[in-house]
């Protein structure tokens, strides 16, 4: 065989595997796209799992509970807290006190363990926020955190600088760094 039939045969060979592997490349992205649209998508909405299932949306929604019942010290520390068990006991001490879920709240108050409720809003840690300078300003906590009234489970957030200072733009709000958050 001379080298001219030789590079005619190698460059058909190539064209054609280029075209099978084309094609497995096409169908393998294709794969992973179907995959990260099923999964990932829908995950990215729904927040983590919590110890024991929570429903915003039966609390803060149906119950009209309001989000400073729970979170106490959202108006006077710099830290709103986790609701203590306590706080969940004051009324499941007599609302379906015996379903599986609320007993799991009862072991917690008789080993004396706090709930590890799992953290879903962050704020870098250079930035000192406190929500009660929000709340004396009339913003609502819905504003920030989303419709918690229609959720289950509220997605994981990080509020990064490009959020508050939109939100001050629009309010005329202080827009001194050290003077509003990182003081």
């Amino acid at each position: 065989m001379d080298i001219r039939t030789w590079l005619k045969n190698s460059h058909t060979a190539v064209w054609q595997n280029r075209g099978t592997l084309f094609f497995t490349g096409l169908t393998a992205v294709l794969v992973l796209l179907f995959l990260y649209l099923f999964y990932a998508v829908p995950a990215a909405s729904v927040g983590p799992e919590q110890p024991i299932p929570f429903s915003h949306r039966v609390h803060a929604g149906d119950k009209a509970i309001s989000c400073e019942f729970c979170h106490s010290y959202v108006g006077r520390s710099a830290f709103p807290g986790m609701p203590p068990v306590e706080k969940c006991l004051y009324c499941h001490e007599y609302i379906i006190k015996n379903h599986p879920e609320i007993q799991k709240e009862h072991e917690y108050f008789n080993t004396n363990t706090p709930t590890p409720w799992a953290k879903v809003s962050y704020i870098p840690e250079h930035v000192f926020f406190k929500h009660i300078r929000h709340i004396k300003k009339g913003v609502a906590c819905q504003e920030c955190h989303g419709p918690v009234e229609t959720q289950d489970r509220l997605p994981q957030r990080t509020f990064l600088m490009e959020f508050c200072i939109t939100c001050h733009e629009e309010r005329g709000a202080n827009m001194g760094c050290w003077l509003s958050c990182h003081n």
